[in-house]
């Protein structure tokens, strides 16, 4: 995959650069060896990542959540999930893309899986909606939510999203609505349920599937009420200082783990998910795993009580 650089990467894309004209120059010619100054500069490619990702800001973060290599639901499923059946429509309307949602095994067990797709290139973006769902999304999801709770399935969610589609359409056929009755139906439910906010997690858009007994978030994932650029919009009317909301509302992993607003943080490798996409899906795995063993002796009663008692606790401390 040709690597992205984001823009405070600018550095490490220069080594990098340097590092494959070097590469170029000594498989055109044998008689000159380039190889030790080729690992100097490796080393030092490593060393400045690993200090830049050492020393992020809020707003860093945001845009390594909205990387375009880091890996989405579709990675994760191939990954994660044998004998996957996906499942279209809401049963009222139509379909929507932007939510994915089917049935499946996870290390050999049923489970339900559900959450946004952004697509990996133009025509799969458009396909998606860039990851944000429309009514008849959320509803699908309730209608999975169900079937999962019918066949007393555990549910895992993927997050990643801007938030829900804003248009005139999605509004008309009550957006508000389908995503007030997912999130109902999710506080309800006696399964366990189980989200990972892996890039976005945007609003009321991520809630209404992130309503979980236990809510994970990658490393360098953000998770908020509104975007920072519609939040700098709103106040100053300046989406320019989007950096200033991004540090203001406290939307990284560390902060809502320190709120309890999040139950873990899964590590990423150095330099982000996007680098790595086979060792952030196993490490990904492996927490989910975690939690639904955690979960696993609890009643139907009792997984709902926790679910409703973690969701109504927060900000409580910060009356």
């Amino acid at each position: 995959m040709m690597q992205s650089y984001l823009e405070f990467e600018k550095p490490v894309a220069d080594l990098q650069g340097k590092i494959r004209e070097l590469k170029s120059m000594s498989d055109g010619d044998d008689s000159v060896d380039l190889s030790s100054e080729i690992e100097r500069l490796e080393i030092r490619s490593s060393d400045l990542l690993s200090d830049l990702y050492d020393k992020l800001s809020p707003w860093h973060k945001t845009q390594i959540a909205r990387h375009p290599n880091r890996p989405h639901f579709v990675d994760y499923v191939k990954s994660l999930i044998t004998e996957f059946t996906p499942l279209a429509g809401d049963r009222y309307f139509g379909d929507d893309d932007a939510i994915q949602a089917g049935f499946g095994r996870f290390e050999g067990k049923p489970v339900a899986i559900i959450g946004q797709e952004k697509g990996h290139d133009t025509q799969s973006r458009l396909k998606h909606n860039f990851g944000m769902a429309r009514p008849e999304g959320y509803r699908k999801a309730v209608r999975i939510m169900k079937l999962a709770e019918q066949f007393n399935m555990p549910i895992i969610t993927l997050v990643d999203t801007a938030g829900a589609y804003p248009g005139i359409g999605a509004e008309a056929r009550g957006q508000a609505e389908a995503i007030a009755r997912s999130v109902e139906l999710s506080l309800n439910l006696k399964i366990p349920v189980i989200s990972v906010v892996i890039g976005e997690g945007g609003s009321g858009g991520a809630i209404a599937i992130a309503t979980a007994n236990r809510v994970y978030m990658l490393e360098h994932s953000i998770y908020s009420v509104i975007s920072p650029e519609a939040g700098a919009s709103i106040l100053w009317r300046d989406a320019s200082r989007a950096k200033d909301v991004a540090t203001a509302m406290k939307i990284t992993a560390q902060d809502l783990l320190g709120f309890g607003i999040i139950d873990g943080i899964i590590e990423e490798p150095v330099g982000g998910a996007h680098r790595d996409h086979t060792a952030i899906i196993a490490a990904t795995g492996k927490q989910i795993s975690q939690g639904l063993e955690e979960l696993s002796g609890l009643s139907g009663e009792e997984l709902q009580k926790q679910r409703r008692d973690k969701f109504l606790a927060i900000g409580r401390d910060f009356e």
